[in-house]
């Protein structure tokens, strides 16, 4: 047992998500959406949004706090930040801000929240068309390294190269996904199963990445409400309380022109350790892991860095009945990234909290510590792990 400060004194009160759209067919905006999924998640939690005190997102987050405050007519703002880095790496590490923030005393009602429109703001995966260059990317654009695709492909080969692992790896990571995604009537692609013959007929994007490989673009938004362990057991859910969080990255993971020390990594090595230290449980306790898919070898890096399985098991591993919610191994267990939707990975930590309270489209029997991977191959990255309350 654990005796860290964060372990245990904080609980997932209230989940919530509109209608999520494929891009651009969301009816309504961005923010609009984004109170519609913080209403739903006080509604859920049972509580006045008017109490909610502190605000934490990520990524770039657009709708700002001091504009939901005022259309909440909330109480009193105390908190207000956002994580630093690109893309869904920030999704556990919003969780653990919030966390913090209770913790330490400066909020009681916290909203972790993810709001995108991509219709009306434009879209992600794309290489920019721009005149000149003057970041990093002047050392790979030239040579037609522009996408994130392109970029992560490029750890993912030499990983596979060092360990000898097959394509159908990453494979079975996507049909998982679709798999789960049948069962979950809120996934985009429920409806829609996946085979291999689908999946190898697929095109390429760029090697090893076929298209199922790849993340959705989608609209919609998705919010938690976080309040001490105590509240949390007065209000109307079973909480799903945080017994870790961590967050951080390898001093070099994204040094220029793909010069990191550790170049075939998702960048969770010391992230996953710390995350069970904290916890005081190791990887043979998880029951079901949520593991951010921007693209499936991003996923087999992750399940590798946070010890579920080594490098040299992933051909053997790496099955669809070891990834299905009744396997050895499940994984993203509401369809995630690929197949359920792409909120930027909070609707992982939703589905994390749907296994811990029973109520999973593909609930995993007796399911009690529930862990979720944020944003593998970025930097920072962070990590979570939910479980019952005791």
């Amino acid at each position: 047992m654990s005796d860290h400060p964060m372990r245990g004194r904080t609980a997932i009160s209230g989940l919530g998500e509109t209608k999520y759209y494929k891009r651009a067919m969301a009816p309504d905006g961005e923010f609009k959406m984004c109170l519609e999924a913080i209403l739903l998640a006080c509604e859920d939690a049972g509580i006045d949004p008017r109490d909610i005190d502190g605000f934490c997102s990520y990524s770039n987050e657009r709708s700002s706090p001091d504009r939901i405050a005022a259309a909440l007519d909330i109480k009193e703002m105390r908190l207000s930040n956002m994580f630093w880095g690109g893309g869904g790496g920030g999704g556990s590490g919003a969780l653990a801000n919030a966390v913090s923030a209770i913790i330490s005393g400066q909020c009681e009602v916290v909203v972790v929240y993810r709001a995108l429109a991509q219709g009306q703001f434009g879209r992600f995966g794309q290489g920019a068309v721009v005149n000149e260059v003057n970041n990093d990317g002047k050392w790979t654009a030239p040579f037609g390294l522009m996408s994130p695709a392109q970029s992560f492909a490029m750890r993912v080969r030499r990983f596979m190269h060092e360990n000898g692992v097959q394509q159908e790896a990453l494979r079975a990571i996507s049909m998982a996904s679709y798999h789960h995604a049948q069962q979950n009537p809120r996934a985009v692609m429920h409806g829609r199963e996946l085979t291999e013959e689908i999946y190898d007929q697929s095109r390429w994007i760029v090697e090893p990445f076929h298209l199922f490989d790849c993340c959705m673009e989608n609209d919609g938004a998705a919010a938690i409400i976080v309040t001490s362990v105590e509240r949390a057991r007065d209000l109307k859910p079973t909480p799903a309380v945080v017994l870790a969080a961590a967050q951080g990255s390898t001093a070099r993971n994204q040094a220029p022109a793909h010069n990191a020390d550790i170049y075939a990594t998702s960048n969770f090595q010391h992230v996953g350790k710390r995350l069970y230290e904290i916890a005081g449980l190791t990887p043979n306790d998880v029951d079901v892991s949520q593991v951010y898919e921007n693209f499936t070898g991003g996923v087999m890096m992750s399940i590798v860095e946070h010890g579920l399985c080594s490098a040299d098991e992933v051909n053997d591993i790496f099955t669809l009945e070891n990834f299905k919610s009744t396997g050895k191994l499940p994984i993203n267990t509401s369809g995630g990234n690929l197949a359920e939707c792409y909120m930027h990975g909070l609707e992982l930590i939703i589905e994390a909290a749907r296994q811990i309270r029973g109520q999973s489209p593909n609930q995993v029997s007796d399911a009690e510590v529930a862990l979720v991977a944020s944003g593998p191959m970025v930097t920072p990255v962070s990590s979570c792990i939910l479980g019952v309350d005791r």
